[in-house]
C-alpha cells in the first residue's frame, strides 16, 4: 500500500503566481494522474493542506510527519512544491524514520499540457517501490538522497549537492 499525501504545489495544477487563474477546475488530482496510468496497485489519498511551498512552515512539516508516523503504510509518496521541498526532505530525514518516504513536485503546472508532473509522479512511485526505508526527492528522472540535493534556480532542476 502507497499513502500518497498531496500538499497543493505546481504538481496540481496550482498556479501561486497568477491566483486569478486559479480555479477548481483547473486544480489537477493525483488521483487522475494514476487513473489516466492504469495503475494496479494499492493505494490511498489525503489532502494534508493546499499550499505554495513557500508558506509551509516547519508547523506544517511537523503536522506532515504526524501523519506520516500515524500511516500504517511504509511507503509514503508526499507530493510538494519545488521551492522548499529540500527544507521539508531535510526534516523529515533527521527523524530518521523507518519508512520509505518520496517527495515529487513539478516544474510546470499539472494542469498544462505540457507538464512534467505525470512523468515525475509515475517515476517517484517506481522509485518509492524499491528504495530502501529512507528520505527521497525524485524529480527530473533522477533521485536525491534527502543530505545530498539542492535545487538550482538557473537550470530549474534538482541536482546533487556535490555535483
Amino acid at each position: 500500500m502507497i499513502h500518497i499525501i498531496t500538499t497543493g504545489g505546481t504538481i496540481e495544477g496550482l498556479d501561486y503566481e497568477n491566483p486569478e487563474n486559479k480555479t477548481e477546475q483547473s486544480e489537477i488530482a493525483i488521483r487522475e494522474f494514476l487513473d489516466l496510468a492504469n495503475v494496479s496497485f494499492p493505494y490511498i489519498i489525503e489532502r494534508a493542506f493546499s499550499k505554495d511551498s513557500r508558506s509551509i512552515t516547519d508547523e506544517d512539516r511537523n503536522f506532515l510527519l504526524k501523519k506520516i508516523k500515524a500511516s500504517n503504510a511504509e511507503k509514503i509518496l508526499i507530493t510538494h512544491g519545488t521551492f522548499t521541498m529540500e527544507d521539508t526532505a531535510t526534516y523529515f530525514g533527521k527523524e530518521e524514520l523507518k519508512k520509505t518516504i518520496v517527495l515529487v513536485g513539478s516544474f510546470i503546472l499539472g494542469s498544462s499540457a505540457n507538464t512534467d508532473a505525470s512523468f515525475n509522479l509515475g517515476y517517484a512511485i517506481c522509485a518509492l517501490q524499491f528504495l530502501k526505508p529512507d528520505v527521497y526527492v525524485v524529480m527530473n528522472g533522477r533521485i536525491f538522497h534527502w543530505s545530498n540535493v539542492t535545487k538550482n534556480l538557473e537550470s530549474n532542476k534538482f541536482e546533487p549537492k556535490n555535483e
